[in-house]
């Protein structure tokens, strides 16, 4: 399997909402990154808008019908009755519920499965009754109940939270733990039939070693590390170096 790349494009849009301009534009840079290879594009509106705003995702959902569409739109968030609504009205290939207060500064850990399943299992059924797969954030610690319990919601994937492993980016041999976690809880995730995408803080440097770990990653979905990388390589050059972190051919 080759693992995919989907362009998180919120810190462009944070950027972007330090003036009341319509630069760095999530348009062209999201067209630049889908000509450069990515299989998609993410974003996770809040209900403050202090990055993406409401009217973004129209924009989105229009530049990969119209130019890219074989890549894919995934939208984060709560499941609260207005981002159920949202996703509805966006219609995303891919849906990433979080478990976060939407208050948070970013999601920081995944879904408690055993308090949080049977809630979980309405909401997945009407996402994918409209056509939407559906992904949720898992913590990587390499609990195989808490996968069963995942599984049994109706979701298609889980989403191992990564934010552990790119916080050790000075400590290998706690990386290296950490991602054989990562991995116990993704070899679970294959047993029961769930796809397994991954995101938070990961880098050029710490993908290698998770897609070698777990050869069946589906999807990684990154956003500040690649952001700040093209600032200094450019955004089509970023993505290719992304890409062939992900092991994939460019």
């Amino acid at each position: 399997m080759v693992t995919t790349l989907s362009v998180n494009i919120n810190a462009i849009a944070m950027l972007r909402n330090r003036r009341d301009l319509p630069w760095p534009s999530l348009e062209h840079l999201g067209r630049i990154a889908l000509q450069a290879g990515a299989s998609g594009l993410t974003v996770h509106p809040r209900p403050d808008q202090r990055h993406i705003r409401l009217s973004d995702l129209p924009v989105i959902r229009a530049l990969i019908d119209d130019e890219f569409p074989e890549a894919e739109f995934n939208i984060e968030g709560y499941p609260s009755e207005e981002f159920l609504t949202l996703c509805e009205r966006t219609e995303p290939e891919q849906v990433t519920l979080v478990p976060d207060d939407p208050s948070q500064a970013t999601s920081d850990h995944g879904f408690d499965f055993r308090r949080d399943g049977e809630m979980l299992k309405p909401i997945v059924a009407r996402l994918k009754g409209k056509g939407m797969r559906v992904s949720l954030f898992a913590d990587g610690e390499g609990d195989v109940e808490a996968v069963r319990l995942a599984k049994a919601t109706g979701a298609d994937r889980i989403e191992l939270y990564t934010g552990p492993y790119g916080g050790c980016y000075d400590n290998p041999e706690k990386a290296a733990a950490i991602v054989e976690k990562l991995g116990q809880t993704a070899d679970a995730a294959k047993a029961e039939g769930l796809g397994v995408n991954a995101g938070h803080d990961l880098t050029v440097a710490n993908l290698p070693p998770l897609v070698k770990r777990i050869p069946h990653l589906a999807e990684v979905s990154i956003g500040h590390g690649l952001t700040a990388d093209a600032l200094e390589f450019g955004m089509a050059e970023t993505v290719r170096r992304f890409r062939r972190a992900c092991g994939q051919t460019v």
